[in-house]
């Protein structure tokens, strides 16, 4: 365990408060829109800003490193102890495209407290969660009397994780020596609750995919030619119609080889979450569950793989009728990966499983889009029982584990440094992320800066 007085990080947190929140206030300011041209500008002052308040934080190291987009931030600040782990804490400092017209209460980047939350584009996605790493290292660093940290702390903040992070992956490659590390930290997620701190362990995959079929040269008349020629809208609907079987698996061949099944603890973590299925219907907007048989519903949102139709389309579309073979159909899929799933063999899967269901007459192309890898923290692995360890001092009570659903760029820095990914966020889902309104909760704010204020000691022991 770490040395940190908990009392004493308590105590420098809450006197460096209004300071911290004045100067996260001023990076929400910088409308870091990575999405819109108009705004490179502001992308790239607000890395600037960032650079500078990390140098005046105490990291002796800090650079901008340029991509073809936009620019990503690095700092690093070395243990004087020469055997401390190294740990690198990733998040990003664009944001999603924000307007008053939007739904705003106030301008978006213009941010205000109301009622213990902190509102403006980025409070909480995810400029607040990497901000809070400048005061907890300085809380680390005058509650244990130390002159640098417990370990060797490194920050890469990219610029454009709002806009898919399309050059992030090259960015770690060209730069793996620089980041190389013990131990990843992601904090750019999330709590269940306000009431219910929670670690999660781990983001499923992506691979998405478009597939065109092509049947006539040019839409037909369907009296003088239905019946006697491939009609490319009806191989899709096969298509599609073929994608699950009756217990809602994914039917593609091959598609659940080396998929790591969940273990009975964690089906049982899982059941300890304060979990309503109607309150989460009622998010989703929807009146039934569904999906794999034999898994609950936060079982298949985090932990098995699917496969969606996200688009469907072909033939006449408009009012009336107009009795044609279309000449075109398209569908586009996305397909979410759980550990033990290689985007590049589930590529290669979808591709046969389609191409072996087109009839002869009929053309096609398929188009798959750049993959993301999943990413799983075992639960007994040290460095996520020091993360674990380190919430329970700041909240004062028991954290449980989760998982998300949805997909990032964290499990590319853990396939490029082999090493371990950690999720260490404090948002919560009223948040609002990408929406109108978005805010972070002070008091939960100030809980992250706590956290990692005891994380760094709690990893110096447990990564050793």
């Amino acid at each position: 365990m770490s040395d940190t007085p908990d009392s004493a990080v308590r105590t420098y947190t809450e006197q460096h408060r209004t300071a911290f929140l004045d100067d996260l206030a001023e990076w929400l300011r910088i409308p870091s829109v990575s999405a819109q041209p108009e705004h490179d500008g502001d992308v790239r002052r607000s890395a600037a800003w960032l650079s500078a308040k990390l140098a005046e934080t105490g990291f002796p190291v800090t650079e901008i490193w340029e991509t073809p987009g936009a620019p990503a931030v690095f700092a690093e600040w070395p243990s004087d102890d020469p055997d401390a782990p190294v740990v690198l804490v990733y998040g990003h400092h664009d944001v999603q495209p924000a307007a008053r017209e939007d739904g705003w209460s106030t301008d978006p980047f213009e941010p205000v407290i109301r009622d213990g939350r902190m509102y403006g584009r980025g409070a909480a996605d995810d400029k607040g969660q990497v901000f809070f790493h400048t005061l907890g290292v300085r809380a680390h660093l005058a509650a244990t009397g130390r002159r640098t940290p417990a370990v060797h702390l490194k920050l890469l903040v990219e610029g454009e994780e709002e806009s898919g992070s399309p050059h992030f992956r090259a960015l770690a490659e060209e730069r793996a020596a620089r980041l190389a590390a013990d131990a990843v930290i992601v904090s750019d997620t999330g709590m269940w609750d306000e009431n219910t701190p929670t670690v999660c362990t781990g983001m499923r995959g992506l691979a998405e995919c478009e597939i065109e079929l092509f049947g006539p040269g040019q839409d037909i008349h369907s009296g003088s030619f239905g019946g006697a020629v491939p009609n490319p809208a009806t191989a899709l609907a096969r298509l599609v119609a073929a994608l699950h079987d009756e217990d809602g698996r994914v039917a593609v061949p091959g598609f659940y080889d080396g998929v790591a099944e969940l273990t009975e603890t964690e089906r049982a973590l899982f059941a300890e979450l304060p979990f309503d299925e109607a309150t989460w219907l009622r998010t989703a907007s929807s009146e039934a569950t569904a999906g794999e048989a034999g898994y609950s519903t936060l079982e298949r949102v985090w932990a098995r793989p699917t496969a969606e139709v996200n688009g469907i389309g072909g033939g006449y579309q408009g009012a009336g009728s107009k009795t044609v073979i279309p000449s075109s159909a398209m569908v586009k899929l996305s397909f979410r990966l759980v550990a033990g799933q290689d985007p590049d063999r589930v590529q290669e899967q979808v591709r046969g499983w389609a191409e072996s269901r087109i009839p002869a007459g009929v053309r096609h192309r398929i188009t798959f889009s750049p993959a993301t890898r999943p990413c799983l923290t075992p639960l007994d692995h040290p460095a996520l029982q020091a993360v674990a360890r380190a919430m329970g001092r700041a909240f004062g009570t028991k954290i449980l584990f989760t998982r998300e659903g949805g997909s990032g760029p964290a499990a590319d820095l853990q396939d490029v440094l082999g090493a371990p990914v950690l999720f260490l966020g404090i948002s919560v889902p009223s948040d609002g992320w990408h929406g109108p309104d978005e805010k972070v909760e002070l008091d939960l704010l100030l809980k992250g800066v706590e956290t990692t204020a005891h994380l760094w000691g709690e990893l110096a022991t447990a990564l050793r």
